[in-house]
């Protein structure tokens, strides 16, 4: 990778693009969607390529799911590409303003970041995701997918640069995409180190990727988490409720970031709870219980599912792993505990302050949770599944931050701007 010269075509991109205005942009964009409407056998074709290599690879189905495309998935792209033409731009929106007693008027106005990069896993949907939102906020981007999926993201990124180029005003220098190669993650240390040349670095992916650019980058990052996400089901839960979220937030896509990765339950509605939540799920998803959610559940399934013995297990004694552990498939951790407090306290210590969900009939017992959890997002009665961007009204999003500065939660278009203060005067001197 010439980073040097990747930086600078981005750099000089990212110059154009903040002279445009929403127009401009606007109508480059639907050049992309058009172009990525028309290019739709390509992108499948590239993608079937990057699916049976992974099958080959041992990659688990959740995870397949993650990295494949098809005609109705392209659609929701191109309608989130939609989306974010529809909204209001935010590049020069004054968000404050006064005038000072000597006179200078300043105001505060909304600017791009520049060059942003983003890392990022499977996915390539979020190739056009982040595209959309930085053109739009009027930043260049680098693209830093991963290997698994590297044939759909280049055949994308193909396909927006020459739509770009055809577009009026179009500008094909503000994306590039990282030729990626297996086991060799050298590209990586040189965007985490690229200081003067990449204005901010976005990771999105497991905890480990996370963790590794948090640890070893010298420019900037905004960080977005791992999704260790909780259902609390408390005393005065509506039990059928909670197994109705429960079946959403863990079974309907379990490797996305906003799935429940551990259910906790209130002991006063364990035993009537658990049963119901077994049947739910119905041997779709595998339970790694405390001791007493195991002491419960074992009774509801037949010998040969628990742990330890012959056949298709579901039932497995948690161990300490189990408890904060990021399955990303149909596996979920199921505790009991004695009171909110104790539940709250658990989730605390064991999410990644992404999004967590209390059931409850009881207003007081919801805003306490609402209150206490120390997560992006704190749901009451349901499912941890809409932390998403389309979902929130951003179109697209660039990932869930779950960090406290600049940006937290989903991010769309404005958690790619700063401000900046332009001031005027007429010959003030200090």
């Amino acid at each position: 990778m010439d980073l040097e010269k990747l930086s600078e075509g981005l750099k000089n991109g990212s110059e154009k693009l903040a002279l445009q205005n929403a127009d401009k942009k606007n109508k480059a964009l639907l050049v992309v969607a058009d172009a990525l409407d028309k290019a739709k056998e390509e992108i499948i074709a590239a993608n079937t390529l990057d699916v049976e290599n992974g099958r080959k690879n041992g990659m688990s189905e959740s995870l397949i799911d993650r990295l494949l495309l098809n005609p109705k998935r392209i659609d929701g792209i191109i309608d989130s590409l939609k989306n974010v033409i529809g909204q209001t731009d935010p590049i020069g929106e004054e968000v404050g303003g006064w005038k000072t007693p000597n006179g200078l008027n300043i105001r505060q106005v909304r600017v791009p970041l520049g060059v942003v990069a983003i890392i990022y896993e499977s996915r390539p949907n979020v190739t056009v995701d982040a595209f959309s939102l930085a053109y739009k906020s009027g930043n260049a981007i680098l693209l830093r997918g991963s290997a698994s999926a590297y044939n759909s993201n280049k055949k994308i990124v193909e396909i927006i640069k020459d739509a770009l180029a055809k577009a009026e005003d179009g500008v094909p220098e503000a994306i590039e995409l990282v030729e990626v190669r297996e086991h060799d993650h050298s590209d990586v240390d040189e965007i985490l180190t690229a200081v003067g040349k990449i204005d901010v670095v976005l990771p999105r992916g497991g905890k480990k990727l996370i963790q590794s650019v948090v640890a070893n980058a010298r420019i900037p990052v905004i960080e977005t988490g791992s999704g260790v996400c909780h259902l609390y089901v408390d005393s005065e839960a509506d039990l059928e409720m909670a197994c109705s979220v429960a079946e959403n937030a863990k079974l309907q896509r379990p490797s996305v970031c906003n799935a429940i990765e551990g259910i906790v339950v209130h002991k006063a509605v364990a035993d009537k709870f658990l049963p119901m939540l077994v049947k739910k799920f119905d041997g779709r998803a595998k339970f790694h219980a405390d001791e007493r959610a195991y002491a419960i559940m074992e009774k509801l399934v037949g010998d040969s599912q628990k742990d330890g013995n012959a056949g298709e297990k579901i039932l497995f004694k948690a161990c300490s792993e189990d408890f904060g552990n990021e399955y990303l498939d149909y596996e979920c951790c199921v505790l009991v505990v004695d009171s909110i407090e104790q539940g709250i306290a658990y989730i605390n210590a064991h999410n990644s302050k992404h999004s967590e969900s209390i059931i409850t009939e009881s207003r007081g017992n919801a805003r306490l949770f609402q209150a206490r959890i120390d997560a992006a997002c704190v749901y009451v009665n349901a499912s941890t599944r809409f932390t998403d961007g389309g979902e929130f009204g951003f179109g697209a999003e660039l990932g869930i931050s779950t960090q406290k500065l600049h940006a937290r939660g989903p991010m769309g278009i404005k958690a790619l701007t700063t401000t900046k203060y332009l001031i005027d005067g007429d010959g003030q001197i200090r």
